[in-house]
């Protein structure tokens, strides 16, 4: 039997029954206060689109760079192309990542993957160990 999803004892239907300032008041400080403060202007917008994708009324995949909007019990569901600085990476949104923010799950920098030396290197560099 696997094991039902719980933040801070309400499970994923209760937090999407829950009000803004309910779901506030289940966050870390930091997540609180950036709710308690209002949106940007960008993060309405975000809403907004988040809302008519729930009700229906979109049918068009949601980019955004709001990548410090917090992700909220609504949101569970859908998928939302964040952007790293390049590109829109799709990010699938779960129950576990309520009150994180998005562009904690959409990474700007990749691994730095060395080959071997290229032209004009040294003559020395060539005998080097690759691994």
């Amino acid at each position: 039997m696997a094991k039902e999803f719980r933040y801070r004892g309400k499970t994923a239907q209760e937090l999407q029954a829950m009000t803004l300032k309910d779901i506030a008041e289940l966050f870390p400080s930091e997540k609180r206060r950036n709710i308690k403060r209002g949106f940007s202007f960008i993060q309405k917008k975000l809403l907004e689109k988040v809302r008519e994708q729930k009700d229906g009324k979109r049918k068009k995949p949601i980019k955004t760079h709001a990548r410090d909007m917090v992700i909220l019990p609504e949101m569970f569901g859908l998928t939302l192309n964040v952007h790293n600085g390049k590109e829109f990476v799709p990010l699938e949104i779960k129950p576990e990542m309520v009150g994180w923010n998005l562009g904690d799950f959409v990474l700007t920098r990749k691994d730095v993957k060395h080959a071997a030396p290229g032209v004009g290197a040294t003559r020395g560099s060539k005998h080097q160990s690759v691994k």
